[in-house]
């Protein structure tokens, strides 16, 4: 990505930046902050959580008000399954605060209408107003700090294409959230990071990957097909290589200072 989209600084980005004058951009630090029971899951469905092929999970499955997994038989799981219990019910109820949460952040940067691939994105939260794509690799480079968060606030759906990839660089992918407003597709292939909370569903195609992070479904379905999905994450040193150069728009985040990208565990923008 080499030119500046002229619409990535709206005009109320200075509105925003005063805003972030009384809001503090910040995030509790643990995902089980965050997410609070939901945390202990992997995959978690509303409706229903449906499963064709061998698929592995590491983490909870669950499903609440529903109360059927389809294609339980193939796969192998590491954690605890809970069809419509309390336990689920308590998930769903921890998964919806944690996307109000979410939602209700000022945005540090408007991504609306770019491509996700090729980015190299720092600390900070990331808005669409309407659907988000992703084609590509996206880096995200959390600097080495440990209380980095990434959150991506997106309008409507959220979609990879073939072979996608969201790699986290010098940084742990448990702090990274997707809060969806309506479902989410990870196309074939896809390498992913981060924990999905849709309002809707959320559908994982063939061997698609969560190598950190969950999938979880407010209202409607998880459909899974021959995935590996994993709540357990580890610290990335480089993602298999080097970092790349930051972009154009991380620097033009940070020439205009609209909020700091990267935080502390409780700091204020300075204004």
């Amino acid at each position: 990505m080499t030119t500046q989209p002229r619409n990535l600084v709206p005009k109320w980005s200075a509105r925003v930046a005063a805003l972030a004058c009384v809001f503090s951009f910040s995030l509790p630090v643990s995902a089980a902050a965050v997410l609070g029971t939901a945390q202990a899951f992997v995959v978690l469905g509303a409706s229903t959580v449906t499963n064709t092929g061998a698929t592995t999970l590491t983490g909870n499955l669950g499903v609440y008000p529903g109360n059927s997994i389809t294609g339980l038989g193939t796969i192998t799981q590491t954690g605890s399954v809970h069809l419509g219990n309390a336990v689920a019910q308590r998930a769903q109820a921890d998964a919806l605060s944690a996307y109000t949460t979410l939602a209700s952040r000022v945005p540090t940067t408007v991504l609306t209408g770019l491509d996700l691939g090729g980015l190299t994105l720092f600390a900070g939260i990331y808005f669409f107003e309407t659907s988000a794509q992703l084609t590509g690799t996206l880096n995200l480079d959390a600097q080495g700090d440990p209380n980095a968060v990434f959150v991506f606030q997106i309008g409507s759906t959220l979609t990879t294409a073939s072979a996608a990839v969201v790699n986290v660089l010098n940084g742990d992918a448990e702090d990274v959230y997707w809060q969806v407003g309506s479902s989410a597709t990870l196309g074939t292939s896809t390498v992913f990071a981060g924990s999905i909370i849709a309002n809707q569903s959320v559908t994982m195609n063939t061997t698609s990957k969560i190598l950190c992070g969950r999938a979880i479904a407010l209202n409607a379905a998880v459909t899974l097909d021959t995935n590996t999905l994993s709540n357990e994450c580890t610290v990335a040193g480089g993602g298999g290589g080097s970092v790349p150069e930051p972009t154009t728009l991380a620097l033009v985040g940070l020439a205009l200072g609209v909020l700091p990208l990267t935080r502390r565990r409780s700091a204020r923008a300075e204004c």
